[in-house]
């Protein structure tokens, strides 16, 4: 059910009816794949990605007719992801007509945060559904129907703060990015490689602390490197907006060559 909240806000608690019980137990994709074949959980778990997959590219087919790029924002909690974002919207709006899709699994918290830019948000709560560590293509495609695409250039959607099921799940996006604060140390990547593998650029957020950390830049480079090769590293402050010309630029890039295309 939707309500408003504040003015620019709307909520959606994810409705049960429409995804099975959390029964793929953060076991998805590729590690699932690892398990022994003919368990029922194997087919379970593909039988809800291959669905979502359907569901994905229902919504990439509706992204492209109206050309809209969509951007998901991944990260473990406390990254300061939705710092970035609204840094992010500062700087981007109004040249880029953006909008926000928020996944929390309680609280609007974050989404009256990023509603102060202006933007249209709509938040995303799972806790309804046992607290899904994800948003699926389903949850996407049904806020996704809230919003005016025709005056969006850009979406972005802030998925629930977690390093493992928000990378295996499409919902149709264009580019992924991953937020890793340097509070949380430099073997993020090589603990939670899938997450860095299916991204298209990484965040290296609150470098203002560097001087105060015993962190590595050097060896969480060289770790991206080798879990993604190539992929773009951007070493950002949230706090004072260090890095975010570099980081704003390939972002705005991206989206003007789609709006081109």
């Amino acid at each position: 059910m939707w309500f408003i909240a504040k003015h620019t806000t709307r909520r959606y608690h994810h409705d049960p009816k429409h995804h099975g019980p959390h029964d793929h137990h953060h076991d998805h994709g590729h590690d699932v794949e690892s398990r022994r074949s003919g368990t029922r959980e194997i087919k379970v778990v593909r039988r809800v990605l291959d669905a979502n997959d359907i569901m994905a590219g229902r919504l990439r087919a509706v992204f492209a007719e109206k050309k809209v790029f969509v951007l998901n924002m991944m990260s473990s909690p406390g990254s300061g992801k939705t710092t970035t974002l609204q840094k992010t919207l500062a700087r981007i709006m109004p040249e880029l007509r953006c909008a926000v899709i928020v996944g929390d699994i309680c609280t609007t918290h974050d989404a009256d945060r990023l509603a102060q830019s202006g933007a249209p948000v709509t938040q995303i709560n799972t806790d309804a559904f046992g607290g899904d560590c994800h948003l699926a293509a389903h949850v996407v495609e049904r806020a996704v129907a809230d919003l005016d695409l025709d005056a969006i250039d850009l979406l972005i959607v802030e998925n629930i703060g977690n390093l493992v099921c928000p990378a295996e799940f499409d919902i149709g996006e264009d580019k992924r990015v991953v937020v890793l604060s340097v509070t949380e140390g430099e073997d993020k990547p090589a603990k939670y490689p899938l997450m860095f593998r299916v991204c298209n650029a990484t965040l290296l957020n609150k470098i203002d602390l560097l001087a105060y950390l015993d962190f590595d830049m050097d060896l969480v480079r060289s770790t991206i490197a080798n879990v993604h090769p190539g992929m773009p590293v951007f070493e950002i402050s949230a706090k004072t907006e260090a890095g975010f010309n570099e980081w704003i630029g390939w972002l705005v890039g991206q989206v003007k060559e789609k709006l081109k295309a």
